[in-house]
């Protein structure tokens, strides 16, 4: 009997060792948030304009998930913050003469929920992002800048709806380290100097 208990025993340790990954819990709603307000987006970008029809996509979004009613700012109970903090479009491919045939559109997105209970910010996820790759209007299947910026738009609404009522962990976003890929992982090393100067191997030549 006590050699069956012992075995039960480990193999329950062992279940137990078996799930080593952490996993935080959902960071949803508090229940006190029952109507949602949607703040003027921040653009902090160069690109005019496009905090607007993003804001129209994430308004749309939230009307057709419909877990939550939107409400002017004044009446909701929580209020998600938006800011536009990257834009990016870089060309990836040329043709023979180097002009550029294919582009890389990137946008970026920092999300915050307010709390107007007690006006504090009760999370706040950083980097939220859309890529789009796409060959120029020239070509077979390609698109303006314009209509690759509409096609981010209802991915990045997606995105902010799901982080705000699904909570931490529905969406995928980079983190501050993976924006600065392009930097060296460590800092560059020198050649050290010389102990001794070196002697010359004509002291005096004149």
């Amino acid at each position: 009997m006590r050699r069956f208990a012992l075995l039960t025993a480990a193999a329950l340790c062992a279940a137990c060792g078996a799930d080593v990954n952490y996993q935080p819990a959902p960071q949803i709603l508090p229940i006190n948030i029952q109507k949602l307000g949607l703040q003027q987006i921040v653009n902090n970008t160069q690109q005019f304009g496009i905090e607007d029809k993003l804001a129209i996509a994430i308004r749309d979004q939230f009307l057709a998930d419909d877990r939550y009613p939107i409400v002017p700012v004044q009446d909701a109970n929580g209020v998600v913050i938006v800011t536009i903090t990257l834009y990016q479009l870089i060309p990836i491919q040329y043709d023979a003469t180097l002009n550029p045939i294919t582009y890389k559109l990137r946008i970026d997105l920092d999300v915050q929920m307010l709390d107007r209970a007690s006006n504090t910010v009760i999370w706040d996820e950083k980097n939220l992002n859309a890529t789009l790759v796409y060959p120029v209007s020239t070509m077979a299947g390609g698109l303006t800048e314009e209509q690759a910026r509409e096609q981010l738009y209802p991915v990045l609404a997606n995105k902010v709806v799901r982080r705000v009522i699904d909570g931490f962990g529905s969406v995928s976003h980079d983190t501050q380290r993976r924006l600065s890929s392009d930097a060296p992982s460590s800092a560059p090393t020198t050649p050290a100097a010389p102990a001794t100067p070196i002697t010359p191997v004509m002291p005096a030549p004149y």
